[in-house]
């Protein structure tokens, strides 16, 4: 007999299987000898009362064998000479995308204008330490796009349960933990992140597939409304009546390529602001309601949002024990961005703290035509290199004076390697952002008393939330709305939203293209 329990207990007896069996044979007077398996199937924290408590979905097996789950991959044919599908990017979008191509037995050609995980290591060392940018591999290029340097959040609000499901579970298949599937927000982490992805590029080759890094896209090659193919910067010319774009959010040349060759794309909002770094031990004790965090949980998240002068302000992407990074994609930018490893355990705890913006906030670069948002992020990036004196540290403020408009007269080392400049934030930010972070920061201390601190730095700017851009495809086809075979896919398409959403997206669209549908 399997029961089904919903239970409420303390980290002690979450912590410990032991702890659990007395727990559950008490509670609904079942001897222990009988209880042959406790299998946790949800897991969340609550804590909003002083006394914190896990809430767990448990499936109890009474005087019955559990027998566990194998996430094993399905058994992919050869596809070598199969039909080929061209994807451009090695995102979760990307990659994706050639998984669900496999199991609809055609052939995934992956090209990727950055370098494999284990090669792509070099460069950022060479942004975090000698302030180099190579345009084509850096924290937002590369395999596994933006996500492979993240936290490896695994959490979405999309309401297609099923196809979520999917996704972790291909991840559990890949090396990921099998507590992605349990925990109420999943993460990875970024040590653990680089492994997956190199096991899921190993799949693809193996059942057939191709993935060529070092490879940029340069042209689109179409015959009158549909596309044919593409070409390479190496002057080499891949043919294929399905195209899957999915490049990213920070894919730029892709979006003026498709303007150059006259294929509709849009202005997108997005949301600018700052990276906020705290110390950890502070969230712990505002959101734990303690002193000193008990060892048994973990380190503390927040979700923080507000509506100042009509216009969100809110958390974005926050990491708990984690670090900074320098995420500039070109030379003469600076951008910043949050990661985690998987144990979550440096001092710091980041989160982007950014602004709602609208079409109408762009009207400055209104002469820059549908690149109006692109150009208003850009300058801002822009601003933070030239005022940090043309390297990759960041602008900072501590969070009180930035309030008080007074440049900061020391800042503290944080976990931002390439290190930081004093300056008024004002100088890099638009008037717009800087007042509503302004009031955004006092108003978030009623929602999390202490949270507003001069022990807080602000670092600048926090601009990659999301893409500028987005290409038009028809809902029901997901095909671009005029260029036949073409399909915008994931974050840089404006259809994502982080590793699962862009994960889902590019299954979609791989089985919209060699389907003619997909599951909704």
């Amino acid at each position: 007999m399997k029961l089904e329990l919903n239970v409420r207990v303390t980290p002690e007896i979450a912590s410990s299987p032991d702890h659990l069996l007395q727990f559950v044979s008490k509670q609904n007077k079942i001897p222990k000898q009988d209880i042959k398996h406790i299998e946790c199937t949800a897991r969340s924290i609550d804590a909003r009362q002083k006394n914190i408590v896990f809430q767990l979905r448990l499936d109890v097996y009474v005087n019955e064998e559990f027998v566990p789950t194998n996430f094993s991959l399905p058994n992919f044919a050869n596809v070598s000479l199969e039909e080929p599908i061209l994807i451009i990017g090695a995102g979760p979008a990307g990659l994706f995308a050639a998984l669900r191509v496999l199991e609809l037995g055609k052939k995934p050609i992956i090209i990727e204008r950055g370098k494999n995980v284990k090669d792509r290591v070099a460069d950022l060392r060479g942004i975090n330490v000698h302030h180099i940018v190579n345009e084509d591999s850096n924290y937002c290029f590369g395999e596994g796009g933006a996500g492979t340097y993240s936290d490896g959040k695994l959490y979405t609000r999309s309401k297609k349960r099923g196809n979520i499901r999917k996704v972790l579970e291909y991840l559990v298949a890949f090396g990921a933990t099998k507590q992605i599937l349990v925990d109420a927000h999943p993460h990875i982490g970024t040590n653990k992140l680089p492994r997956i992805i190199q096991n899921i590029r190993e799949c693809i080759l193996s059942a057939g597939g191709e993935v060529h890094f070092n490879t940029r896209v340069t042209d689109l090659i179409l015959n009158g409304k549909s596309i044919k193919g593409v070409q390479t910067s190496n002057g080499q010319k891949w043919m294929a009546n399905h195209v899957i774009i999915a490049t990213g959010h920070s894919g730029r040349e892709i979006f003026h390529l498709l303007h150059e060759k006259g294929i509709e794309i849009h202005t997108k909002p997005l949301a600018i602001g700052v990276r906020v770094e705290h110390p950890q031990s502070l969230i712990d004790s505002i959101q734990y309601h303690c002193e000193t965090k008990n060892p048994l949980l973990p380190a503390s998240e927040y979700s923080l949002v507000k509506q100042i002068n009509g216009r969100g302000v809110y958390s974005f992407c926050m990491c708990p024990g984690g670090v900074i990074a320098p995420c500039a994609t070109k030379p003469g930018e600076v951008v910043t961005n949050g990661w985690s490893s998987a144990e979550r355990s440096r001092p710091t705890a980041n989160s982007g703290i950014v602004v709602e913006l609208r079409l109408d906030d762009f009207k400055t670069f209104e002469s820059s035509g549908v690149f109006s948002a692109l150009q208003y992020q850009s300058s801002i990036e822009q601003k933070a290199f030239l005022v940090n004196g043309g390297t990759q540290k960041a602008p900072a403020q501590r969070m009180v004076d930035f309030t008080k408009n007074i440049v900061s007269s020391d800042l503290p080392k944080t976990s931002y390697t390439p290190g930081l400049v004093s300056v008024s934030l004002s100088e890099v930010l638009p008037p717009l952002i800087v007042e509503a972070l302004q009031k955004g920061f006092k108003e978030f201390d009623s929602s999390m008393k202490g949270y507003f601190t001069n022990e807080a730095i602000l670092h600048a700017p926090e601009t990659r939330t999301s893409s500028p851009i987005q290409i038009p495809r028809n809902p029901e086809t997901l095909e671009h709305i005029s260029i036949k075979g073409l399909y915008p896919c994931g974050e840089g398409a404006g259809y994502a939203g982080g590793i699962v959403s862009a994960a889902i997206d590019g299954m979609k669209c791989a089985e919209a293209a060699l389907t003619g549908s997909f599951t909704k």
